[in-house]
């Protein structure tokens, strides 16, 4: 069963995200906030998701992009120990992955239409984990990791990007 991890099960550099999620149970958290994100994103345009808060700073839609593609890795970085793989996980350039995407040629309703799906996916992968499995470590970056540390980074991910796309790039949903 999912316990908000300690600070030992993960490197330090998740503590920004994993400091956002409160106690409880995971996978409500997770649908809530898929609601709440949506919400945010719903009504904006094409070209009203183009926004930048600075020239040097991703738009709206490769904030999504970003975190869709976030939630896809640590999704299968969590399959992967759960289903006890010790395999080294790598880690990933959030710049090159931006970079090398096309988020700004997708439409905004089709990004929103991913992260519900992804996050859908998720959920039905965590509510599938025996008790047993939460406990699990692997290793990714060279840094020691557990399953229940790899869901809270799904979700203190999330609510971090949420909190930017409110605070720096005005929406209120």
């Amino acid at each position: 069963m999912y316990q908000r991890p300690k600070e030992s099960e993960y490197s330090p550099f998740y503590h920004t995200y994993v400091k956002h999620v409160p106690e409880g149970d995971i996978v409500p958290l997770l649908k809530d906030q898929l609601q709440h994100t949506i919400k945010l994103v719903k009504n904006l345009t094409d070209e009203q998701a183009h926004f930048r808060y600075r020239e040097d700073k991703w738009s709206i839609k490769e904030v999504i992009g970003h975190m869709i593609d976030t939630e896809r890795i640590m999704s299968y970085r969590l399959l992967c120990i759960a289903r006890g793989d010790q395999a080294s996980l790598p880690g990933f350039d959030e710049q090159s992955y931006a970079k090398h995407a096309n988020f700004n040629e997708q439409e905004i309703g089709v990004l929103i239409q991913q992260f519900e799906q992804l996050r859908q996916s998720t959920i039905y992968l965590l509510k599938s984990l025996a008790d047993h499995v939460w406990k699990m470590e692997g290793t990714v970056s060279d840094h020691p990791i557990t399953v229940q540390a790899l869901a809270a980074i799904i979700s203190g991910h999330e609510l971090h990007h949420r909190h930017i796309l409110i605070e720096r790039y005005g929406l209120n949903g």
